[in-house]
């Protein structure tokens, strides 16, 4: 069990049977009475967030999550199926669950999904993904004048700027955390 002398920021606590993420954290110790913490808490499932203080002396229960080592298999309109890769068990998370992670997933990619009481709530992609492109302008030889970068559409759709040399059929490497070209990948 946690105490309030315990919460802050990124800490993951259960309050009715959801678990909800510590967003900010204020400490107030006013002149005469019992310290207060402030808190902004996200449910991790809804999204929802809402301010409440507790005083000292309060008890949480820590939310019971578990990370798991998933493959995205396929996408079924609003559904996303990812596989236990031990266990070989399917799991359904929504679009909204995925949120903009969609626009670097693909097939066979190795993600992290938090559970919680053995249903999944969140992705995590890997921090590197490697794509191949389908679509980017050609590059003129001594074009400066558009600058160091141009745009390229990726397998899965999602336009990144790249450096003018890059080509259609290569692969890159991208920053999941970012979105942004990293290198090229020599195959």
């Amino acid at each position: 069990m946690y105490e309030s002398g315990d919460l802050r920021k990124g800490l993951k606590i259960e309050i009715d049977g959801d678990p909800y993420v510590i967003v900010s954290f204020e400490f107030v110790k006013p002149g005469k009475g019992q310290a207060l913490y402030k808190c902004r808490l996200k449910n991790m499932v809804t999204g929802v967030q809402f301010d409440r203080t507790y005083r000292s002396g309060e008890k949480f229960k820590p939310a019971d999550l578990e990370e798991q080592e998933m493959e995205f298999l396929y996408a079924d309109g609003d559904q996303y199926c990812f596989m236990n890769k031990t266990s070989y068990e399917q799991v359904f998370l929504t679009k909204a669950q995925v949120g903009d992670d969609v626009q670097l997933l693909k097939e066979n990619t190795v993600c992290s999904v938090l559970m919680f009481d053995g249903r999944p709530i969140a992705l995590s992609l890997p921090n590197f993904i490697d794509l191949k492109i389908v679509k980017a302008d050609p590059w003129v030889k001594g074009d400066t004048a558009s600058g160091s970068s141009k745009p390229a559409t990726l397998e899965t759709g999602y336009v990144v700027q790249v450096p003018p040399f890059i080509e259609v059929g290569e692969k890159i490497r991208i920053d999941t955390r970012t979105g942004q070209y990293v290198e090229r990948v020599k195959s």
